[in-house]
């Protein structure tokens, strides 16, 4: 479907700036064309007297924007008085004021939602949460896809979860009710004010990888002050084709440096008894009939936290090339995953030692467990336990390795093999290091790998279901098959052809149908179902 692309500015608070603005506009427009209009959020409105004086030229036609601009409403009672419909309507010749809450739609199909003021300010300069249901309720329908823009003054609540950290470190607290519209209209993009700094999030998915269907990304912006003296941006500039005439294939496409949704509720878990909000520690679920409460379930420490209960996660890094286990990526083979959690997902391993041979890997680009976050870190030991207990049940007991040498993406191999030659695994793996002159240290139960391995440096790890722990530091050569080759060695599974990885390939229909039946049975241990 062919459709114009709209050349599009969105501004942050101008405070009664209109010269300084609309000449830097022209500015643009004189260098690189005609833009077709400038959305501004924030507080369009100063109530010095130079302001007043400036917006009198506006108001007389003296002076006249360059462009067709579109303001939002008043975030403090003393900018009242420059509004004069509550619903919206025409300022002056080319600023339009939108209105308290609604849908613009324009000639072309863009579709631009807006909710003006602040929660529970003073009246006419406010909203609430029964403001931002109706406007969800007016919106959403059995075809809704999601919206171009959305524009509102507060930044949202946790928006920096999963993505980049705002400049200075901590961001502003934000709002809940944003969040949750932000979150229930999916926009493509979503500019905020207010807090006087520049702030472009990583875009986010709008969808859970492999259980629901794919969507288009969100890109959130925060934008500084108009003729601020840091230099901070406050005019971004971007080019949008309208939802609506987007080739589906062409809308969902995901760039590569996508992320979770900072916004993304706790889907399949059984509701807790609700905290309060001010417990910073808890992750928030979004409900606007109730507002947010904890779920239960601790995620980090306090300290990981930013003043209003944000996730301080640093975003994982970006691949060098393409990455067959980023799940984002399309070189993912999407039928071997079997489970997939917030921060990292299971799935069957390709060309697997025996039919249960599964991996654990984290979604987000993660070389070695060394590099790995906190999250990843915690998920990756809720799926070892539920494996250990899936096992266990059958008669079996896991070995889980890692190698850190020659790949570029954390992968925890996890084989099982009969319980009565459980006890047997840490030997054999001891001999068969000292037959290829091999060190294979082992190390105290609690070892943390972060306090022994430094960043970047290669390593063997292995983990018994004992709870025993072993590394091998590689310096020079290591044989990349080491941990197949002993697990497959006649002590063990007595499988020596199949040490190879690729000799032991299935078809995509063998492979989809023993994913399948892993599946089924690892649903009652799945701690992402429960």
């Amino acid at each position: 479907m062919a459709s114009k692309q709209l050349r599009i500015l969105a501004c942050g608070d101008v405070e009664g700036r209109f010269s300084q603005l609309f000449k830097r506009v022209s500015s643009i427009q004189k260098k690189s064309g005609d833009f077709d209009m400038l959305l501004c959020v924030g507080d369009f409105f100063g109530i010095t007297a130079g302001a007043r004086t400036e917006w009198q030229q506006y108001l007389e036609g003296s002076q006249r924007a360059p462009i067709a601009t579109y303001v939002l409403g008043a975030n403090k009672p003393e900018h009242l008085e420059f509004y004069m419909e509550e619903d919206g309507g025409e300022l002056c010749e080319n600023i339009t004021y939108l209105g308290r809450k609604g849908i613009f739609t324009g000639a072309s199909g863009l579709q631009i939602v807006y909710l003006s003021g602040v929660e529970n300010g003073e009246e006419g300069c406010c909203f609430s949460k029964t403001d931002v249901t109706a406007l969800c309720e007016s919106l959403i329908n059995k075809n809704f896809k999601g919206v171009d823009i959305l524009l509102t003054s507060p930044w949202p609540r946790g928006v920096t979860n999963f993505g980049n950290s705002a400049d200075g470190g901590a961001a502003p607290q934000g709002l809940v009710t944003v969040a949750e519209l932000a979150k229930i209209l999916r926009p493509r993009y979503h500019f905020s004010g207010l807090e006087g700094v520049f702030y472009e999030r990583l875009p986010y998915r709008n969808h859970r990888v492999l259980a629901e269907s794919d969507k288009h990304v969100t890109r959130f912006l925060a934008l500084a002050k108009v003729g601020n003296p840091e230099k901070k941006k406050y005019l971004y500039a971007f080019n949008l084709t309208p939802l609506t005439s987007m080739d589906q294939s062409e809308l969902v496409k995901q760039p590569h440096d996508v992320t979770e949704c900072p916004y993304k509720s706790e889907q399949g878990r059984q509701d807790q008894p609700a905290e309060e909000e001010e417990d910073a520690g808890l992750q928030y679920r979004y409900d606007l009939s109730g507002g947010a409460h904890g779920h239960g379930r601790k995620r980090g420490h306090q300290g990981d936290r930013g003043p209003g209960g944000e996730k301080k996660s640093r975003p994982p890094p970006k691949p060098t090339g393409p990455c067959w286990f980023c799940l984002a990526s399309p070189e993912v083979e999407k039928h071997l995953v079997v489970s997939v959690g917030d921060h990292t997902y299971l799935a069957l391993a390709k060309g697997g030692l025996v039919a249960d041979h599964v991996l654990i890997l984290p979604i987000g680009h993660y070389q070695s467990m060394v590099e790995a976050t906190d999250e990843v870190h915690e998920e990756i030991e809720k799926y070892k336990s539920a494996l250990r207990k899936m096992f266990h049940s059958q008669g079996k007991e896991c070995v889980f390795f890692e190698r850190n040498y020659k790949t570029q993406h954390l992968q925890i191999q996890v084989v099982p093999v009969p319980s009565d030659l459980s006890e047997d695994v840490g030997e054999v793996f001891q001999e068969q290091s000292q037959m290829k002159n091999l060190e294979l240290a082992e190390l105290p139960r609690h070892t943390d790998l972060k306090q022994v391995v430094p960043s970047g440096a290669p390593y063997f790890y292995l983990e018994l279901h004992s709870g025993g722990k072993f590394l091998h530091r590689i310096r020079k050569f290591f044989p990349l098959q080491f941990g197949r080759e002993v697990m497959a060695s006649s002590p063990l599974l007595d499988m020596a052809g199949r040490a190879d990885w690729r000799n032991c390939k299935s078809s995509k229909e063998e492979e989809t149908e023993t994913a399948k039946t892993f599946r089924k049975a690892f649903q009652g241990y799945d701690f992402n179902l429960m």
